[in-house]
C-alpha cells in the first residue's frame, strides 16, 4: 500500500471564516505540514482533530490535503 497526498489543501481563517486554497508540502500525517499562501510559509501542527497554524496574528486551520491510497503489486 502506498499513500500519496494532494499538493493543495483548503485553509480557513478562524477570525473571518474566509477560505483559500494553499499549496502544501512536507506532510506528516497527524503530526504537521507546511502550507504556502502568497509565498508565505505557515507551519501547521496537528491538534488531534485538525491542523492549526499562526502567521501575522491570524490563525488558520485545515483538515489537510486529501490522501489517496493505492495497492502496489509486484513490478
Amino acid at each position: 500500500m502506498k499513500t500519496v497526498f494532494d499538493k493543495t489543501a483548503i485553509l480557513t481563517n478562524t477570525r473571518n471564516a474566509q477560505s483559500v486554497e494553499a499549496e502544501v508540502d512536507d506532510v506528516r500525517e497527524h503530526d504537521s505540514l507546511n502550507a504556502f499562501v502568497a509565498n508565505t510559509k505557515i507551519h501547521m501542527k496537528w491538534n488531534g482533530k485538525i491542523y492549526v497554524g499562526n502567521i501575522a496574528g491570524m490563525e488558520f486551520t485545515t483538515l489537510g490535503p486529501k490522501q489517496h491510497t493505492t495497492k502496489q503489486g509486484r513490478y
